[in-house]
C-alpha cells in the first residue's frame, strides 16, 4: 500500500580507499613503482588507518613521527574517498608553511601518482583549493563602490591609498591582502575587502571578484585546505546559525583532517571565547561615521540623528576603554576579572540608541548593496553590545574573563574570555558530526599514552595509534645538557642570564651551520640578543630575531637562504618551522617551555583541577611543556639526511624528578653533560 513504507535509501557508493591505500603504500606498491619512493611501514600503517576511519566515518588520533610522510598518508586515501563518495575533504593546518607544502608539493605528488597508475587514473583530475578568511580578499564590487564614493569615505591620503589598491588589483592573481607590499592601510582595506554582504553572488561578477572566484573554486574542490582559526570560525558560524547538517562539520558531507593537531586545544580556546578590542570597536564606529573627518558610510546618507548617535558612541567608547586602561591596567598588562559589574555599562545605552537610529534608517532604504552593508554594520554593533554585556556580567558559564593590553605599543585594551575546558565544545561541534575526523601530528602522546590528549580534545571514543619516526636519530643527532646554568629564581636572575648568554654564544660559535635558539621569555631573548648580536655581526653570522619587521615565514625563509644564520625565537617558533639541511644544524633550548601560571586561562584551569582533587602541575603544566619541548626538538631533523645538535641549557632536566619525562621524550637516550670548565672538550659538533 502506497505510503506505508518509506522508499529504501540508495546504496552508498563503494569505498575503495582502504584497498587502494594498501596497494599504494604497501611494500613494492604503486608509490614505489610510479614515483620510486621508498616503502615506509609507518606510512603504510597510517594510510591504512586513515582510509578505514574515512570509510567508517570514525574519529582517529594518529601520532606520526617526523619522516613518516603523514601528509601523503592522509591525502592519497582522502582524495580517493572524496572522489568515490562525492564528498569534500577539508584539511586544516596551523601554519602557513604546511599549507604551502600541501598545495605546492604533496597534492601535485598525488596527481603524479594517480596519472602514472591506470587503476588510479579516475582520481587524477581531482580539484583542490586553499581558502583563507573573507577579510583577506579584495572584492572588486566594493572597490568600485569605494572609488565612486571616495569623497564621502576618505581623506586625501586615504584616496591615494585607494588608488594604490586599484593599481595592484590590475595585476594580482589572487587579490589576497598579504601579497600587497606594503600592506594596505586598515581603514581603506576595511571598505574594499570581501567581508561584507556587499560581496555576494547577487552583486558581484563571479569571474572578476577575487573572493567569489576563490569561493567557487572551493565549492567545486574535492580537497579544501584551511587553517585551524578559519575552521573554528566556520564551526562557530554554523553553531550560531543552528547548523542542521545530517553529516559534516562545516559543509554538507565533509570529512576532516586536522594536521598539526597538537595546537587544536589552544586554537579552539582562542576561538570559543570573546575577543573585543578598543581599536576594533573604534574602527567599526569610524567606518560608519568619522566626525573629525566627516567621512564614512553614513556621510553620503546624511541622517543627522544617526550621525549624532555615532558621535555619542565614540565618546562613550573613549570613556569606557580609558577607565579600563587607566584604572584597571595601569600597573599590569593583564588582569583576570573575577566579579561582575566591575565597570559601568557606559556603552550599552549609546549602542542601543545607535542601533535604533540605524534600524530606522535601514527601513527607509531601498533593497540593495547600501542597505545590506548597513545591515552588516548593525549586526557587528549588536555583537559588540552583546559581548560587552556578557563580559560585564560574567554571564558565560565555565568561562574565564580577563583584560589585557595589546598592540605593538601595548596601548590597545582587549576584552577576552575563554572556556575553562574546550573538550565539551569540541565533542559537540567536531566529534559528534557523524563524519570522519582525523587528528595527526608528530607530538600528541604523553609518555607513550594518547589518553591525555584525547581527553583534552573531547575525542574520547577515537581510535589512537602511535608510530615512531623512521629516521636514524642515533647516528644523526647529538644531545648536550648544561649542568651548571643556575636554576631560574629571582635571586639569581642576573647570574643565570649571564651564564645562559655565555653558553648560547659558545655553542653557536662552534657550529658552522645555522642555529635556532628557542626562548620562553621575550625579555630574556632581547637581553641575550643585546649581549651577543655584536659578536655575531663581527663574525659575519646573519642574525635574525622574532618580533622585528619580518614575519615567521620570512624569518624561516631567510634562515634557509643564508645557510649559517642565527635565529632567536620564542613561543611560535617552537613548532612548525621547517629548515632542512645544514641551514639548521643546532637547536638550543634555553629554558623548559612551561607556560606561566599567572595567565588567567592557565590560572583558572589550575584552580579547576585543584578543586577536582588533581595536580595542576602534573595534569596541565607538565604535559603542555613536554609536548612543546618535543616540538622544539623536532625542528632539528626534518629529512633523513639531516644531522645536528640539540643543546639544552636548563639544568632542571637533570636536577628535578620530572626531568626524566623530558629526557624520555628525546629521540635518543644518550646525552653528554656540559660544564663551563670542561665544555670545550665535551662539546663535539659534527664535522
Amino acid at each position: 500500500m502506497i505510503g506505508l513504507h518509506d522508499d529504501p535509501a540508495p546504496p552508498a557508493p563503494p569505498a575503495h580507499a582502504p584497498a587502494l591505500a594498501a596497494k599504494i603504500f604497501g611494500d613494492g606498491g604503486w608509490l614505489h613503482d610510479a614515483l620510486q619512493l621508498e616503502h615506509r611501514p609507518q606510512q603504510e600503517q597510517m594510510a591504512r588507518a586513515v582510509a578505514a576511519a574515512m570509510r567508517d566515518d570514525a574519529p582517529l588520533l594518529f601520532e606520526a613521527g617526523t619522516g613518516v610522510g603523514k601528509s601523503l598518508a592522509y591525502l592519497a586515501p582522502g582524495v580517493i574517498h572524496a572522489v568515490d563518495q562525492s564528498r569534500q575533504l577539508i584539511v586544516s593546518t596551523h601554519t602557513i608553511s604546511l599549507q604551502e607544502q600541501l598545495e605546492q608539493s604533496d597534492l601535485p605528488l598525488c596527481r603524479r601518482l594517480f596519472r602514472a597508475i591506470p587503476a588510479l587514473a579516475r582520481y587524477a583530475d581531482f580539484k583542490s583549493a586553499v581558502l583563507v578568511g573573507k577579510s583577506n580578499y579584495l572584492c572588486t564590487t566594493r572597490l568600485a563602490t569605494a572609488i565612486k564614493d571616495q569623497q564621502e569615505l576618505f581623506t586625501g591620503p586615504e584616496q591615494s591609498e585607494l588608488l594604490r589598491i586599484v593599481e595592484w588589483s590590475r595585476t594580482t592573481e589572487t587579490g589576497l591582502r598579504h601579497e600587497m607590499k606594503p600592506r594596505p592601510s586598515d581603514e581603506v582595506w576595511e571598505t574594499v575587502n570581501a567581508d561584507s554582504s556587499g560581496c555576494s553572488k547577487k552583486y558581484c561578477d563571479c569571474d572578476r571578484c577575487f573572493y567569489q572566484r576563490a569561493k567557487r573554486r572551493c565549492d567545486s574542490a574535492q580537497v579544501l585546505i584551511v587553517n585551524h582559526s578559519l575552521l573554528f570560525a566556520l564551526i562557530n558560524l554554523g553553531a550560531a546559525r543552528g547548523s542542521s547538517l545530517a553529516r559534516g562539520v562545516v559543509r554538507p558531507d565533509d570529512f576532516i583532517v586536522l594536521d598539526e593537531a597538537h595546537t587544536v586545544p589552544e586554537v579552539a580556546t582562542d576561538n570559543f571565547g570573546l575577543a573585543i578590542t578598543s581599536f576594533g570597536f573604534d574602527r567599526l564606529l569610524r567606518s560608519i561615521y568619522n566626525p573629525k573627518k566627516r567621512k564614512g558610510f553614513l556621510a553620503k546618507l546624511g541622517d543627522a540623528s544617526a550621525l549624532l548617535a555615532v558621535e555619542e558612541c565614540l565618546d562613550a567608547s573613549q570613556q569606557f576603554f580609558a577607565f579600563l586602561h587607566d584604572r584597571l591596567l595601569a600597573t599590569r598588562p593583564i588582569l583576570r576579572i573575577r566579579e561582575s559589574n566591575f565597570a559601568e555599562p557606559l556603552l550599552d545605552e549609546p549602542l542601543a540608541k545607535l542601533l535604533g537610529q540605524l534600524g530606522r534608517l535601514e527601513s527607509r532604504l531601498p533593497e540593495g548593496k547600501v542597505r545590506d552593508e548597513l545591515g552588516d554594520k548593525m549586526v557587528r554593533l549588536a555583537t559588540y553590545r552583546a559581548g560587552l554585556g556578557q563580559f560585564l556580567t560574567l554571564a558565560g558559564k565555565d568561562q574565564v574573563y580577563w583584560l589585557e593590553l595589546a598592540g605593538k605599543h601595548r596601548s590597545v585594551v582587549a576584552i577576552r574570555s575563554a572556556p575553562l575546558d574546550v573538550a565539551p565544545k569540541l565533542r559537540e561541534l567536531l566529534f559528534s558530526c557523524h563524519t570522519s575526523v582525523v587528528c595527526t601530528s608528530a607530538t600528541l602522546a604523553l609518555g607513550g599514552r594518547m589518553e591525555p590528549f584525547a581527553a583534552r580534545l573531547g575525542a574520547d571514543d577515537a581510535k589512537a595509534v602511535i608510530v615512531k619516526s623512521p629516521f636514524d636519530f642515533a647516528r644523526h643527532m647529538r644531545v648536550f645538557i648544561a649542568r651548571d646554568v643556575p636554576l631560574p629564581s629571582p635571586a639569581d636572575a642576573k647570574l643565570a642570564l649571564d651564564v645562559l648568554a655565555d653558553y648560547v654564544g659558545f655553542c653557536i660559535e662552534r657550529v658552522a651551520g645555522g642555529t635556532l635558539v628557542l626562548f620562553t621569555s621575550y625579555t630574556d631573548m632581547r637581553a641575550i640578543a643585546t649581549t651577543l648580536e655584536p659578536a655575531f655581526r663581527a663574525a659575519g653570522r646573519p642574525f635574525l630575531m622574532q618580533g622585528a619587521e619580518m614575519s615567521r615565514t620570512e624569518l624561516a625563509r631567510q634562515m634557509r637562504a643564508h645557510g649559517n644564520a642565527v635565529l632567536f625565537g620564542t613561543d611560535s617558533f617552537w613548532t612548525g618551522v621547517d629548515v632542512p639541511g645544514d641551514a639548521l644544524a643546532q637547536v638550543i633550548i634555553t629554558r623548559l617551555p612551561f607556560d606561566p601560571p599567572t595567565h588567567p586561562v592557565t590560572e583558572a584551569r589550575c584552580e579547576h583541577i585543584r578543586e577536582a582533587g588533581g595536580s595542576p602541575f602534573n595534569d596541565l603544566t607538565l604535559p603542555d611543556a613536554i609536548i612543546k619541548f618535543r616540538q622544539g626538538i623536532g625542528r632539528l631533523i626534518r629529512r633523513a639526511s639531516d644531522r645536528g645538535l640539540v643543546t639544552i641549557l636548563d639544568s632542571r632536566v637533570l636536577a628535578k624528578t620530572y626531568g626524566k619525562l623530558f629526557l624520555d621524550s628525546l629521540p635518543i637516550s644518550e646525552f653528554t653533560p656540559l660544564l663551563l670548565e670542561t665544555r670545550k672538550r665535551e662539546f663535539r659538533p659534527f664535522a
